[in-house]
């Protein structure tokens, strides 16, 4: 059975993380690799993976890496969603297929409730549910009393769940050529081709089995998502320590490290896990690391610097300064004093703006989010939320309380004056006049 995952569209909710989502690093892997990982451990082996002109290159590269499995690559040339990125892999399709977002990361037992589930049914298709308790944006199913599938609505909006079970885009088709013929004959205006073709073909064939799986599930849909993954690897691995690793032996290190290879940790630094620590990154002296925060490689966390519950990417810089509940991307460098506020004074939760829609984040604490590349100067203060786009500066003294572009400078107004310096000492110097 090949697996074939999906890493061909537009991350648009993303910005300003303009990587592709399964290629964000977690725990010095793409997220592309720990997901291979985890369906190899359901004896799966095969993969066709389907990117875009962008990053089909770069999909390559990493999962050469990935030993013990045989892949192949496919373009979708735009992102027209999920049926028209299996049009674009149909050659490499057929018989039995089991299709994955690259967005959607679960354990291992997804794989086998579904493999299982087929080995005891002849179903055409076999669909994984999640019981929800909140609205989430994507698909949701109504189920009948056999576990057959009834509809699938994809993105109805809140208030207009038919049910309180979502559809996780790991799906086991027998049939994946009888599935694309279906999407061939859907007429719709949105991006739920796909969906509209299981559902006509449900109809139909009344074939299509529910399978509900209870273990833990994660998507990225937002940036702030990229913060619940992180904690979701680092509660899931073991403390370790690298051999190559430099501790201070007056540095303090308290409950589940990781620290890899070739990382130092300077004296008087404290480091309360869980915390991952990236190959050949520094831990100044004073600095304070804590609460699931993620740090990439090469960085440099500099003199009494803390950083809480945060993602930190490869080659970032800090000085004397404060991160909390924050997205870094790759890049970015702080200037001394610069502190990412996470918390809003009448304490409720951080609201995003996308587009027109105002998106509760459900966090109380969130911190900024920076694309990469980005740069602040001394005593800068960025306010809970503000997003701020790759390339771009956030100069000296600057309170930023707004999300600001991609490649824009953001400055203060000069408020001083410039005389003679002079004048000012001469005038310092003059005796003062007895009445």
């Amino acid at each position: 059975m090949k697996v074939v995952l999906l890493g061909g569209g537009a991350g648009k909710r993303m910005f300003p993380i303009t990587e592709d989502k399964f290629l964000l690093k977690f725990m010095g892997k793409t997220l592309l690799e720990h997901q291979i990982e985890t369906a190899k451990k359901a004896r799966l082996w095969q993969f066709v993976i389907i990117g875009n002109q962008g990053n089909i290159d770069r999909i390559e590269e990493v999962v050469k890496r990935v030993a013990d499995i045989k892949f192949e690559l496919a373009v979708q040339e735009e992102p027209r969603g999920i049926a028209d990125a299996l049009i674009s892999a149909q050659d490499l399709i057929d018989g039995d297929v089991l299709v994955q977002s690259s967005n959607d990361v679960v354990e291992t037992s997804a794989y086998t409730c579904l493999l299982e589930s087929k080995s005891h049914d002849s179903a055409v298709s076999y669909l994984l549910s999640y019981k929800v308790n909140d609205y989430f944006p994507g698909g949701y199913l109504v189920v009948g009393k056999d576990g057959e599938l009834r509809h699938i609505i994809e993105k109805p909006g809140r208030g207009n769940e038919p049910s309180n079970l979502v559809d996780i885009l790991v799906h086991l088709h027998t049939n994946p050529r009888s599935l694309l013929r279906y999407a061939a004959g859907v007429q719709t205006n949105r991006d739920d081709v796909y969906e509209r073709a299981i559902d006509a073909m449900a109809k139909d064939t009344g074939s299509i089995k529910v399978i509900p799986y209870a273990g833990s599930w994660d998507t990225i849909k937002y940036p702030w998502h990229i913060l619940s993954l992180a904690r979701r690897f680092l509660e899931r691995s073991e403390g370790y320590v690298a051999p190559s690793a430099r501790i201070s032996e007056k540095a303090t290190i308290e409950g589940k490290v990781i620290i890899m290879d070739g990382a130092r940790v300077l004296e008087n630094a404290v480091i309360k896990g869980p915390v991952y620590i990236g190959r050949r990154s520094v831990i100044g002296t004073g600095s304070l690391i804590r609460d699931y925060t993620h740090i990439g490689e090469k960085c440099v966390v500099g003199y009494t610097t803390e950083i809480k519950n945060s993602y930190v990417g490869d080659n970032c810089w800090f000085h004397k300064s404060y991160v909390g509940d924050s997205i870094i991307s790759d890049g970015c460098s702080f200037g001394a004093g610069t502190v990412l506020s996470n918390f809003r004074f009448d304490e409720k939760n951080i609201k995003i703006k996308l587009g027109e829609e105002l998106i509760d984040t459900k966090l109380d604490k969130l911190g900024a989010i920076m694309g990469r590349g980005c740069r602040t100067g001394v005593n800068v203060s960025v306010m809970p939320g503000v997003r701020i786009g790759p390339n771009s500066v956030v100069g000296p003294g600057v309170c930023l309380a707004r999300d600001l572009g991609q490649d824009q400078f953001a400055q203060c107004e000069p408020n001083y004056h410039i005389t003679d310096s002079r004048a000012v000492v001469a005038e310092e110097r003059r005796p003062l006049c007895a009445g």
